[in-house]
């Protein structure tokens, strides 16, 4: 029997279209060697031109979800997208805090790329305060950065200042909404800026490029790289999957996650029980 692969217990929204949410999680894990696991947090109405409806999933059925895969199967990361409700993120930080030595990513989905509303006021409140100091590393856009710190004119520095101040360990902005020929990601800890890569900007829109990031970040954590590195091969990751992107509807691409080889050795990158 060979050994098994790294596991992500993923805490999603679905997306019909595949793009993004708990599907763009199982694609993207499944391509980077790891074995997904999804706890589904609410069901979506959308399609590549934005989010037409969206319903939380009851916060008892997914206390239940994690209950039941946590104590039945290892898990070696956790990857945090859309909730949809304050109940749902009590009940996701609930199940964190069971394994509070594991690496966290939370995608902090506030809006559709279209900009359609995924969280409410009292669901942002509740990720400022159950789910930030659970989180090994937080992955807003710059918007988002400057929504959750509370000060839409702050610097990007100044705002994962803030961010890692409320108890996340390291910030990693991306910056497709800044302008520029490139895109800036910069990773923040608590010491302040950790790095900084810059991509060739990329014609077009795409759908789920940061809930792909993001699942990148826990499957590399998840295997057991540090957290610079982490970042800097699921960019790469990211990267080339948008760049071979395609489009299959009427509104935003998709990226192609399966279309170029694995990045790196899919076996562990450590030894798991």
């Amino acid at each position: 029997m060979i050994a098994r692969p790294s596991i992500v217990l993923c805490f999603a929204a679905s997306d019909p279209t595949g793009g993004a949410g708990v599907q763009a999680d199982i694609l993207t894990l499944a391509a980077l060697g790891c074995h997904p696991l999804s706890v589904l947090t609410a069901l979506t109405a959308q399609d590549t031109r934005g989010v037409h409806g969206v319903q939380a999933v009851q916060a008892a059925w997914v206390e239940a979800q994690a209950r039941r895969l946590l104590e039945d199967m290892p898990v070696d990361a956790f990857k945090v997208g859309v909730l949809g409700s304050a109940t749902n993120v009590e009940a996701v930080a609930r199940a964190i805090e069971r394994l509070p030595r594991l690496p966290v990513v939370l995608d902090p989905v506030l809006a559709s790329g279209r900009g359609d509303a995924l969280a409410d006021t009292a669901t942002l409140e509740a990720l400022r305060a159950r789910l930030l100091p659970l989180t090994t590393v937080l992955t807003p856009n710059s918007l988002e950065a400057r929504h959750l710190c509370g000060d839409a004119g702050a610097s990007l520095q100044a705002c994962a200042a803030r961010l890692v101040d409320m108890g996340c360990k390291h910030v990693l902005v991306t910056g497709t909404h800044e302008p520029g020929a490139q895109v800036v990601n910069t990773l923040y800890g608590a010491t302040g800026r950790l790095r900084e890569n810059r991509w060739p900007r990329l014609p077009g829109d795409y759908h789920g490029s940061g809930c792909t990031l993001a699942s990148a970040l826990a499957a590399f954590l998840a295997r057991g790289l540090p957290v610079a590195e982490a970042a800097c091969e699921a960019q790469a990751y990211t990267w080339k999957a948008l760049q071979r992107g395609f489009t299959a509807g009427a509104g935003q691409s998709l990226p192609h996650r399966f279309s170029h080889p694995v990045h790196g050795d899919p076996r562990p990158l450590r030894d798991h029980a």
